[in-house]
């Protein structure tokens, strides 16, 4: 399965889309218990949700704090590999910050946007004349009603892998 042809496919098509979902969850076991699905995908822009069930709870029956911050990371992320091509290009998750501001009591949904020219200037540009770029991906999660629960910073190292010193096996 060509996971960049499904991308591509999915920007357009409801079918792909749900193809897309079942195949990141089993590509990324780690994420299906939360039950992530990406709701739209384009150049520019994903939207994710984190559905309000019982396994992303907290304490006070609320969206846990993690379950949001890994949403964040792997909107961001997502995006970024699905501009980027993974087989010039290694990202790497340095750095996530997370504030909070409302508590989740309904589905999260998160929205990341970025443009030819963010690429340009946080990834293209510092690379001609560094190894590395971290880049910082501003996410916001709201609830269903329109609701800010959280903003997310992730910074992600961008390398080419011809720089990388420490190989995938």
């Amino acid at each position: 399965m060509n996971t960049t042809k499904i991308v591509q496919k999915a920007k357009t098509s409801s079918f792909y889309l749900w193809l897309l979902n079942v195949g990141l969850t089993r590509m990324i076991p780690f994420n299906k218990p939360h039950g992530f699905r990406v709701l739209e995908i384009s150049d520019t822009k994903i939207r994710t949700k984190l559905p309000y069930k019982y396994l992303n709870f907290n304490h006070i029956k609320g969206l846990h704090a993690c379950a949001l911050a890994t949403l964040s990371e792997f909107s961001t992320g997502f995006l970024m590999i699905s501009r980027l091509d993974p087989k010039k290009y290694r990202i790497i998750l340095k750095t996530l910050e997370m504030e909070y501001h409302y508590q989740g009591k309904m589905d999260g949904i998160g929205t990341f946007e970025i443009s030819d020219e963010w690429l340009d200037t946080n990834v293209y540009q510092p690379l001609e004349s560094a190894d590395a770029t971290v880049v910082i991906c501003e996410i916001k999660i709201h609830d269903t009603e329109g609701n800010l629960l959280t903003t997310g910073k992730v910074h992600w190292q961008v390398k080419s892998w011809d720089k990388v010193k420490t190989k995938v096996n």
